[in-house]
């Protein structure tokens, strides 16, 4: 099956989990942001989990909770924000 490179980029609690605030991670192509989010969990731990329980996906300039989208060559990972 052929990768594709996607850009992720970490906001706030996401970007303490992951420990940066940007990395390219490489899925099947295709893939949705189900296979992403377990990547993600795969590389950054429970603490990533925790963060993408209660994180939305932009993509596209949409933001979504809907884990079986295709996944877009750039995807933020967008925890709730305190404050407004």
């Amino acid at each position: 099956m052929a990768e594709q490179a996607i850009l992720v980029r970490y906001f706030a609690a996401a970007a303490e989990a992951a420990g940066c605030t940007e990395e390219s991670v490489r899925i099947g192509e295709g893939a949705d942001l189900g296979a992403l989010r377990s990547v993600l969990v795969e590389r950054h731990g429970p603490k990533m989990e925790r963060v993408l329980t209660v994180a939305a996906f932009l993509q596209d300039d949409e933001l979504t909770r809907d884990l079986g989208l295709v996944a877009a060559s750039r995807v933020d990972v967008l925890p709730p924000f305190a404050g407004g």
